[in-house]
């Protein structure tokens, strides 16, 4: 089962994501600010195969930080950034740092938690696929260096 940390300072909309993501078939878990979130990724035991945040919370810089910290942990951790004040140089930057998606809140005509739910099976495809190409490659450096013995 895939694990998905949802981090959200607006208590309704994080028990919102968490719930929706959760009726999908995923285990969900929840931090409330940047530092319960950092700690949660640090101390998470297999680390979270998703990490879906917000944008602006203790600072305007708080979903970066999130992101930052979950890539450190696990390179292969997949991000979904979440904003109610999308802007280009914040999806710019967040893109940059290796999130897999930036995501606004209030698309107009738009289910978000439909659009997020449908981010967040690409972002666990995409990290099976990331995470086998590793294991395939080890295969065959290993096979190679075993000929060379």
């Amino acid at each position: 089962m895939y694990r998905i940390l949802v981090v959200d300072d607006e208590d309704a909309v994080r028990t919102a994501v968490r719930r929706r993501i959760e009726r999908e078939g995923f285990e969900a878990d929840e931090a409330e600010n940047e530092s319960q979130a950092e700690e949660k990724i640090n101390s998470a035991e297999p680390p979270y195969d998703v990490v879906v945040t917000d944008m602006v919370m203790d600072s305007e810089a708080s979903g970066a930080t999130v992101l930052k910290a979950a890539v450190s942990r696990d390179i292969f951790t997949e991000v979904i950034v979440l904003t109610a004040y999308g802007n280009v140089a914040n999806a710019v930057e967040c893109m940059k740092l290796g999130a897999f998606d930036y995501v606004e809140k209030n698309i107009p005509g738009v289910d978000v938690y439909d659009l997020l739910v449908l981010k967040i099976e690409q972002a666990v495809q995409r990290r099976r696929s990331s995470i086998g190409t590793m294991r395939r490659a080890d295969r065959i450096l290993k096979s190679i260096s075993e000929d060379d013995d």
